[in-house]
């Protein structure tokens, strides 16, 4: 399997080369701005740079008003790393959730896909959402009310796009076979 598989760079269609321009001022290559922040631009940029100006990222904090705790909005994000075994996407956030109070415990049972032991209501809360919506592809009565009874409607909406996101950024990360660093552990293939 080849260990890195970067989409096309250059854009062949006019409209795309147009939105490339706009979005690498004085640059033909994408290569030359940041390879983060250019993962979903650089292969389509007509649709890519929309995605990047959804305020859902760390960088738009002061633009999105994420009703979730930082710590919860990771545990989501985690668990979305986890469903899609997106190696990068876990490799960052890990880092994240920790940072912002998360149990390692928590994070270790997410990572061997079990269900994490010790789970406090508001961890619990956004577990069961989120796993729930990404095995079943819906969330039942309680599972909702739990969200929104503890959180608001807001933060219902807020995890919902919050996991659309980094789904969409785990699916594009997978399909490019962005490698992490090479002293990081990957996480395992689940059967």
């Amino acid at each position: 399997m080849i260990c890195c598989r970067p989409l096309p760079l250059a854009p062949a269609e006019a409209h795309d080369r147009a939105a490339f321009q706009a979005a690498f001022p004085g640059s033909d290559e994408p290569r030359a701005a940041s390879p983060r922040r250019q993962h979903l631009e650089r292969p389509a940029p007509v649709a890519g740079r929309p995605v990047q100006r959804l305020p859902l990222q760390p960088r738009d904090r002061r633009r999105f008003r994420n009703s979730l705790p930082e710590k919860l909005k990771e545990l989501a994000i985690l668990v979305v790393a986890r469903h899609w075994t997106a190696q990068y996407e876990w490799y960052a956030h890990h880092r994240f959730a920790l940072a912002a109070g998360l149990d390692p415990a928590i994070a270790a049972a997410i990572a061997a896909g079990k269900r994490p032991a010790g789970l406090e209501a508001d961890e619990r809360a956004i577990y069961d959402f989120a796993t729930e919506l990404l095995e079943t592809k819906a969330v039942g009565d309680a599972t909702f009310k739990a969200v929104a009874g503890r959180f608001g409607e807001k933060a219902v909406v807020d995890l919902i796009c919050t996991m659309g996101y980094y789904s969409l950024v785990s699916m594009t990360l997978n399909v490019n076979r962005f490698p992490i660093p090479k002293d990081a552990t990957p996480l395992k293939k689940l059967d």
